[in-house]
């Protein structure tokens, strides 16, 4: 790849030329990657979307909440990027990546941008090199980057550290208020949506909201989030009901932070954070890599097998020889 020629079509905006991209910064062999951060670091950060995690149970309506959300958005005349991640087999290691289909008319539209990644088990509910992409997206001069998690449950929190705002789907009927005091996911979420509140199911999904907004209440308040945050609200992504005050909602809660120095501030945590999650994945690479060490994994996986020594020990082993060497 002609490094200096990428760079200046992804800002211009050339959709190829982003697609191409996001592939090799997902690509897991040695010369992509190397390619991959001498793109990145030849972009910059000189442009910066607004960063929306949206995550939920399967089922909630998370496409179909991303469609009518995004409509909305490039109706506004905001370019929008769309980072859907979709769960991967664990037995055959493949993704059906089938997200696009379900947004057939935003995937037309000519100021959205629709790319479904696998996860490659990925623990947190997003792929490794998310966060790269969004980096990419935001070069390409996306106003908006929607991060779709693959939606497994109250442990998905990693893409909170990639995001501005992170917004949690709830269906109606979903539990009661001890669900909204539970920690994990639901104590980091900015705004929590209760989809389909429409037909039959909009008395349910009112209740369903005030049980969550009378649990929010318990829960101790964040220094970077004003009084009335994190809040709770009813949308309907198939009527499109209640998507411009969650949009409104958002971006107020944007400026707050912004206003008050913690979104800057969140932004330098979340470096930090991916910086030391890199280095530990990298040593896990190179301690495959080394002949000798992959000579000792093996040694302490068949002691293991034999059942002669803890998994700890082992660990510590292998770890003890990767220093000395």
């Amino acid at each position: 790849m002609d490094i200096p020629a990428t760079a200046a079509a992804l800002k211009n905006g050339e959709r190829r030329a982003l697609a191409r991209a996001i592939t090799l910064v997902e690509s897991c062999r040695a010369d992509h990657r190397q390619q991959a951060l001498e793109l990145i670091d030849a972009l910059g950060s000189d442009r910066q979307a607004l960063r929306i995690g949206l995550s939920g149970t399967p089922g909630v309506g998370k496409s179909t909440f991303i469609e009518t959300f995004g409509l909305f958005l490039t109706g506004q005349g905001l370019r929008v990027a769309v980072l859907a991640v979709d769960p991967s087999s664990a037995r055959s290691g493949g993704s059906i990546l089938g997200d696009k289909t379900r947004m057939e008319h935003l995937s037309r539209d000519p100021n959205a941008f629709i790319r479904p990644s696998p996860s490659q088990a990925q623990m947190g509910g997003v792929a490794r090199r998310t966060r790269e992409a969004v980096a990419l997206c935001e070069a390409a001069g996306f106003d908006v980057v929607l991060i779709e998690t693959v939606g497994v449950g109250q442990s998905e929190t990693m893409v909170a550290e990639m995001c501005d705002i992170f917004t949690l789907l709830l269906a109606p009927a979903g539990g009661d208020e001890l669900q909204g005091v539970k920690r994990g996911i639901m104590e980091i979420a900015d705004l929590i949506l209760v989809n389909k509140a429409d037909g039959d199911l909009k008395p349910p999904a009112t209740r369903t909201c005030a049980d969550y907004a009378g649990a929010l209440r318990l829960l101790r308040k964040r220094p970077q989030d004003p009084s009335d945050f994190p809040k709770a609200m009813t949308v309907s992504a198939y009527e499109g009901a209640g998507v411009e005050q969650a949009w409104n909602e958002m971006c107020a809660l944007a400026e707050w932070r912004k206003e008050n120095g913690h979104f800057a501030g969140r932004r330098a945590e979340q470096a930090r954070y991916w910086f030391h999650e890199e280095v530990r994945l990298q040593l896990l690479e190179r301690l495959s890599a080394d002949a000798a060490l992959s000579a000792q994994l093996a040694k302490a996986e068949a002691a293991l097998s034999r059942g002669e020594i803890t998994p700890a020990s082992a660990a510590a082993q292998v770890l003890d020889g990767f220093m000395a060497g």
